[in-house]
């Protein structure tokens, strides 16, 4: 299965307040292992870049208006992400710029599916810190490049995270199964699947009487 490990850098936190997109950056995955197919793009926000944003991405009111405006690169971009599963951490932050860019263009908002590692993480690590920086500390991932929040270096380090979250530091899912993809489509904050190998009557009783056997045995000596 393909899915798409996503990241933006924005103005600043809230799009209530106007603030808007000025990096995408995407990696793709295919069954957990990178395909080296990559999107990434600055963007003209066509606005100010926030304090507090600035001091996260380092990214001037300069630098991005010399850049292409969402507008111009949003067909290539859903075609990237268009039929693909997308990987977020903290997930709606990133859905509410993306869908309020493609809302200012009349288009229709995301409707992939989502998994969100803030959301897997918090199930797995209850209490804990769940940034990408602490996930990275957890995991023993080198993160010394993330000097300042980067979409491509968070999508990079996302991915390493989100492989160790479900439990697969060697890509092992098959989303094949229509067992499988059922649970999913159900409960989409499953961690991780295993698939449910059923015994046979004959292999059930063959242990019942290896059990009885031993236990038999055990008991006498």
């Amino acid at each position: 299965m393909k899915e798409i490990v996503l990241d933006t850098e924005t103005t600043g936190i809230s799009v209530k307040e106007g603030h808007r997109i000025v990096e995408i950056g995407c990696i793709e995955l295919n069954d957990l292992i990178p395909t080296k197919k990559k999107f990434h793009c600055f963007l003209n926000p066509e606005r100010k870049v926030s304090e507090k944003a600035l001091e996260v991405h380092g990214y001037t009111d300069e630098f991005l208006s010399k850049k292409k405006k969402f507008y111009e690169i949003v067909e290539e971009f859903l075609d990237f992400i268009r039929g693909k599963r997308l990987i977020i951490h903290n997930a709606e932050f990133d859905l509410s710029h993306i869908n309020n860019e493609l809302k200012i263009l009349g288009k229709n908002i995301i409707e992939n599916e989502v998994v969100d590692t803030l959301i897997l993480a918090r199930n797995k690590f209850p209490g804990s810190s769940i940034s990408l920086d602490a996930l990275c500390k957890k995991y023993r991932i080198d993160n010394s490049k993330r000097t300042q929040h980067t979409a491509l270096i968070d999508c990079d380090l996302l991915a390493k995270v989100y492989i160790n979250l479900i439990d697969q530091k060697e890509p092992k899912l098959d989303f094949q199964s229509k067992e499988i993809e059922s649970n999913f489509k159900e409960n989409r904050n499953i961690l991780y699947f295993k698939k449910i190998v059923k015994i046979t009557e004959q292999e059930r009783q063959e242990h019942a009487n290896f059990l009885k056997k031993n236990l038999k045995k055990n008991f006498f000596n």
